[in-house]
């Protein structure tokens, strides 16, 4: 519960909010112009990342650093590891999963795995099983099954809920068993935290990234604000202060 206040917090839209209740007290203890002045810098703000101008370069920025690589140009390595997040489990467990946004994390790992860089997928991710009937691990197993992966090359990860577990117990199930040298796969995006973590536990990690942000010239339409660029901005935030905090 923690976790989930922290990282509204820090998001632009949970940042704006604090500053305008800020921007409240203040008018009503009497600095109604200090009021006046925080209450409509909180709009700016909002409205700042909320620009696709803003949010795709910020997003830009935090994938430079992993360019695409051609399936056949990455090396062969132990293990192909695919971080969670690219799709919800049904609600029952006779459904099939919800492909996310980042499902290309999956069809990316197939795409490796037919091209001979491993022998094994590791499918590392959990979920509330409150709300969901199995784990994410479980439903990427589903898509991979469908992709013509044969069942004995997957190794299940169900317990992870964020990224520095995703690499704490991904270690739980490979390094007993000698594997050191992986193929991580996530969002480029997402990359960077998580190399860093599943090195910090003994993994000689290679970055498979995919889920790129498009790349295209900028439109007159970019100025103007979007929910969807309010939430991608609000990710981007998040990894830079995941990344630096270690989760």
């Amino acid at each position: 519960m923690l976790d989930v206040l922290a990282t509204f917090l820090i998001s632009p839209l949970g940042t704006t909010l604090a500053f305008g209740l800020f921007s409240f007290v203040l008018y009503k203890y009497g600095k109604q112009r200090l009021g006046r002045v925080t209450g409509w810098l909180s709009v700016i703000w909002l409205i700042f990342f909320s620009l696709p101008v803003i949010s795709h370069s910020l997003r830009s920025i935090q994938e430079a650093g992993f360019p695409p690589i051609a399936v056949e140009k990455l090396p062969k390595k132990q293990a192909i590891v695919v971080l969670g997040g690219a799709m919800r489990p049904a609600v029952n467990i006779d459904g099939l999963p919800d492909l996310r946004d980042s499902a290309d994390r999956v069809w990316h790992a197939a795409r490796l795995f037919h091209a001979g860089r491993a022998p094994l997928v590791v499918l590392s991710g959990g979920s509330d099983l409150n709300v969901r009937a199995y784990p994410e691990a479980e439903a990427m197993k589903v898509f991979l099954l469908d992709l013509g992966l044969p069942e004995n090359a997957l190794v299940l990860e169900p317990r992870s809920r964020n990224t520095r577990q995703n690499a704490e117990y991904t270690a739980d199930l490979l390094l007993p068993m000698g594997v050191k040298d992986i193929l991580l796969v996530t969002s480029a995006m997402h990359m960077r935290r998580s190399v860093s973590l599943f090195e910090s536990r003994g993994f000689n990690v290679t970055a498979a990234a995919t889920d790129y942000a498009i790349r295209r010239r900028f439109g007159w339409n970019d100025i103007i604000p979007k929910a969807d660029s309010l939430d991608e901005s609000a990710k981007v935030i998040k990894e830079i202060v995941g990344f630096y905090f270690g989760r």
